[in-house]
């Protein structure tokens, strides 16, 4: 059986636009998604990359062109400008590993946070907002919300950036397969093509 190993930050719109897609052909195709939550300002900061407040002027008119693109491309009615970003995800991050550490599929979870943000104008560096974005997706917010402020699951988040750096991850979402790595929702049709032929 394939494993995917999906890297994503997930206040990252371009994640969320291709998430659902992705899911999708991974179920299709029978393959496996390990959900590897990073910190993406060290990613940047390794390999070269801006956060966007830093980005020129002209970067910046061209991403908003290619949202609107790919929003209607993928069906996915995403805020061009939602009221809670940038912001944090470390909470976020650290409930999902959390949940991993239960043995939890993290699927849903991982999702619901990206459509907090980029569809539902909510802040899930809040406490009390990311409880109830777990609890609506049948896990425990109260209790991996408390985990997630434990240093050994910030740990992980860290050793999850320090992989992603020594493997080439540049920027969300990004996915390796094997020896092939993919770099953006827009190349789905190369991870497809890459799992047909496995």
């Amino acid at each position: 059986m394939a494993v995917v190993e999906y890297f994503f930050t997930l206040v990252s719109p371009w994640t969320f636009l291709g998430d659902a897609a992705f899911r999708g052909i991974a179920q299709k195709h029978g393959a496996t998604i390990r959900h590897v939550p990073v910190n993406m300002g060290r990613v940047f900061q390794a390999t070269g990359g801006l956060p966007l407040a830093k980005r020129s002027d002209a970067r910046k008119a061209l991403r908003m062109q290619e949202l609107k693109r790919w929003r209607a491309y993928r069906d996915v009615p995403i805020n061009l400008e939602p009221a809670h970003f940038p912001v944090s995800d470390q909470l976020a991050a650290g409930i999902v590993i959390a949940a991993q550490q239960t043995g939890a599929d993290v699927a849903e979870l991982c999702h619901a946070f990206m459509r907090a943000v980029w569809i539902e104008e909510r802040d899930i560096s809040d406490t009390e907002t990311a409880i109830a974005i777990t609890n609506a997706c049948d896990l425990d917010g109260k209790l991996l919300s408390a985990a997630a402020s434990n240093p050994s699951v910030n740990a992980i988040w860290e050793r999850n950036t320090d992989d992603a750096i020594a493997r080439g991850v540049m920027g969300a979402p990004f996915y390796i397969i094997d020896e092939h790595t993919l770099w953006g929702q827009d190349r789905l049709e190369f991870v497809e093509n890459i799992l047909t032929k496995r």
